[in-house]
């Protein structure tokens, strides 16, 4: 069974839905068992509080396990979700990233299948930006990346062929679109249906 680990950042929620749904995407294929993740909460208390909208998706936010680096060790695919800032990933997911120097050394992700997704405030406020910021670390670890690409019919409609994604308009308020879902669940899939070949392969090769 090919173990795929959604690891995401939110504020308001609307990247934590894209999260879910590429979770049911993951779960959808036969085999293969999804671990939701979210980085860890750096935002002092004080100010999540002074906002009624973010203490409220924070509440939901808090209730998902936070990641742990051991856990980085069992998995065949990471998938890695952040809204933007400034049109790269957030502190948290980069504090998060930037703890996994242990894994690197030890080539924990090195051949292990990669993805990544956003939500944003405007279509081009940093959609493709904020993926590969995702991305580039995943290279480093040496990991084999899958995009949506133009497969599926669904990503001629939205997302984009870099990963999945959503415009969260200018209040934060608007969630994701059943078209945004209908990509973020084929990259979900998508990934798990690469994780698990890959680990068949390696199975029957004898190999890690």
């Amino acid at each position: 069974m090919a173990k795929v680990m959604i690891v995401f950042d939110t504020r308001y929620g609307n990247t934590m839905r894209l999260a879910e749904t590429v979770t049911e995407g993951v779960s959808s294929y036969p085999g293969a068992e999804a671990l939701f993740r979210r980085v860890e909460i750096v935002e002092p208390e004080v100010i999540i509080q002074r906002n009624d909208r973010w203490k409220e998706a924070n509440a939901k936010f808090r209730k998902v396990p936070e990641v742990s680096l051991e856990e980085l060790l069992e998995i065949d695919a990471l998938v890695l979700g952040s809204p933007t800032r400034y049109g790269v990933m957030t502190a948290p997911m980069k504090k998060f990233i930037d703890s996994t120097g242990k894994v690197w050394l030890d080539g924990g992700l090195a051949g292990k299948v990669g993805a990544a997704f956003t939500s944003t405030s405007t279509p081009h406020g940093g959609q493709e930006m904020t993926i590969l910021s995702l991305i580039i670390p995943m290279l480093h670890h040496g990991m084999i990346l899958v995009t949506p690409g133009y497969i599926d019919p669904a990503t001629f409609v939205s997302g984009s062929p870099y990963g999945a994604t959503s415009v969260s308009g200018g209040l934060s308020d608007r969630p994701p679109t059943e078209s945004d879902s209908k990509v973020a669940r084929f990259l979900g899939r998508r990934v798990a249906e690469i994780a698990t070949q890959l680990k068949f392969a390696r199975e029957k090769m004898g190999t890690k």
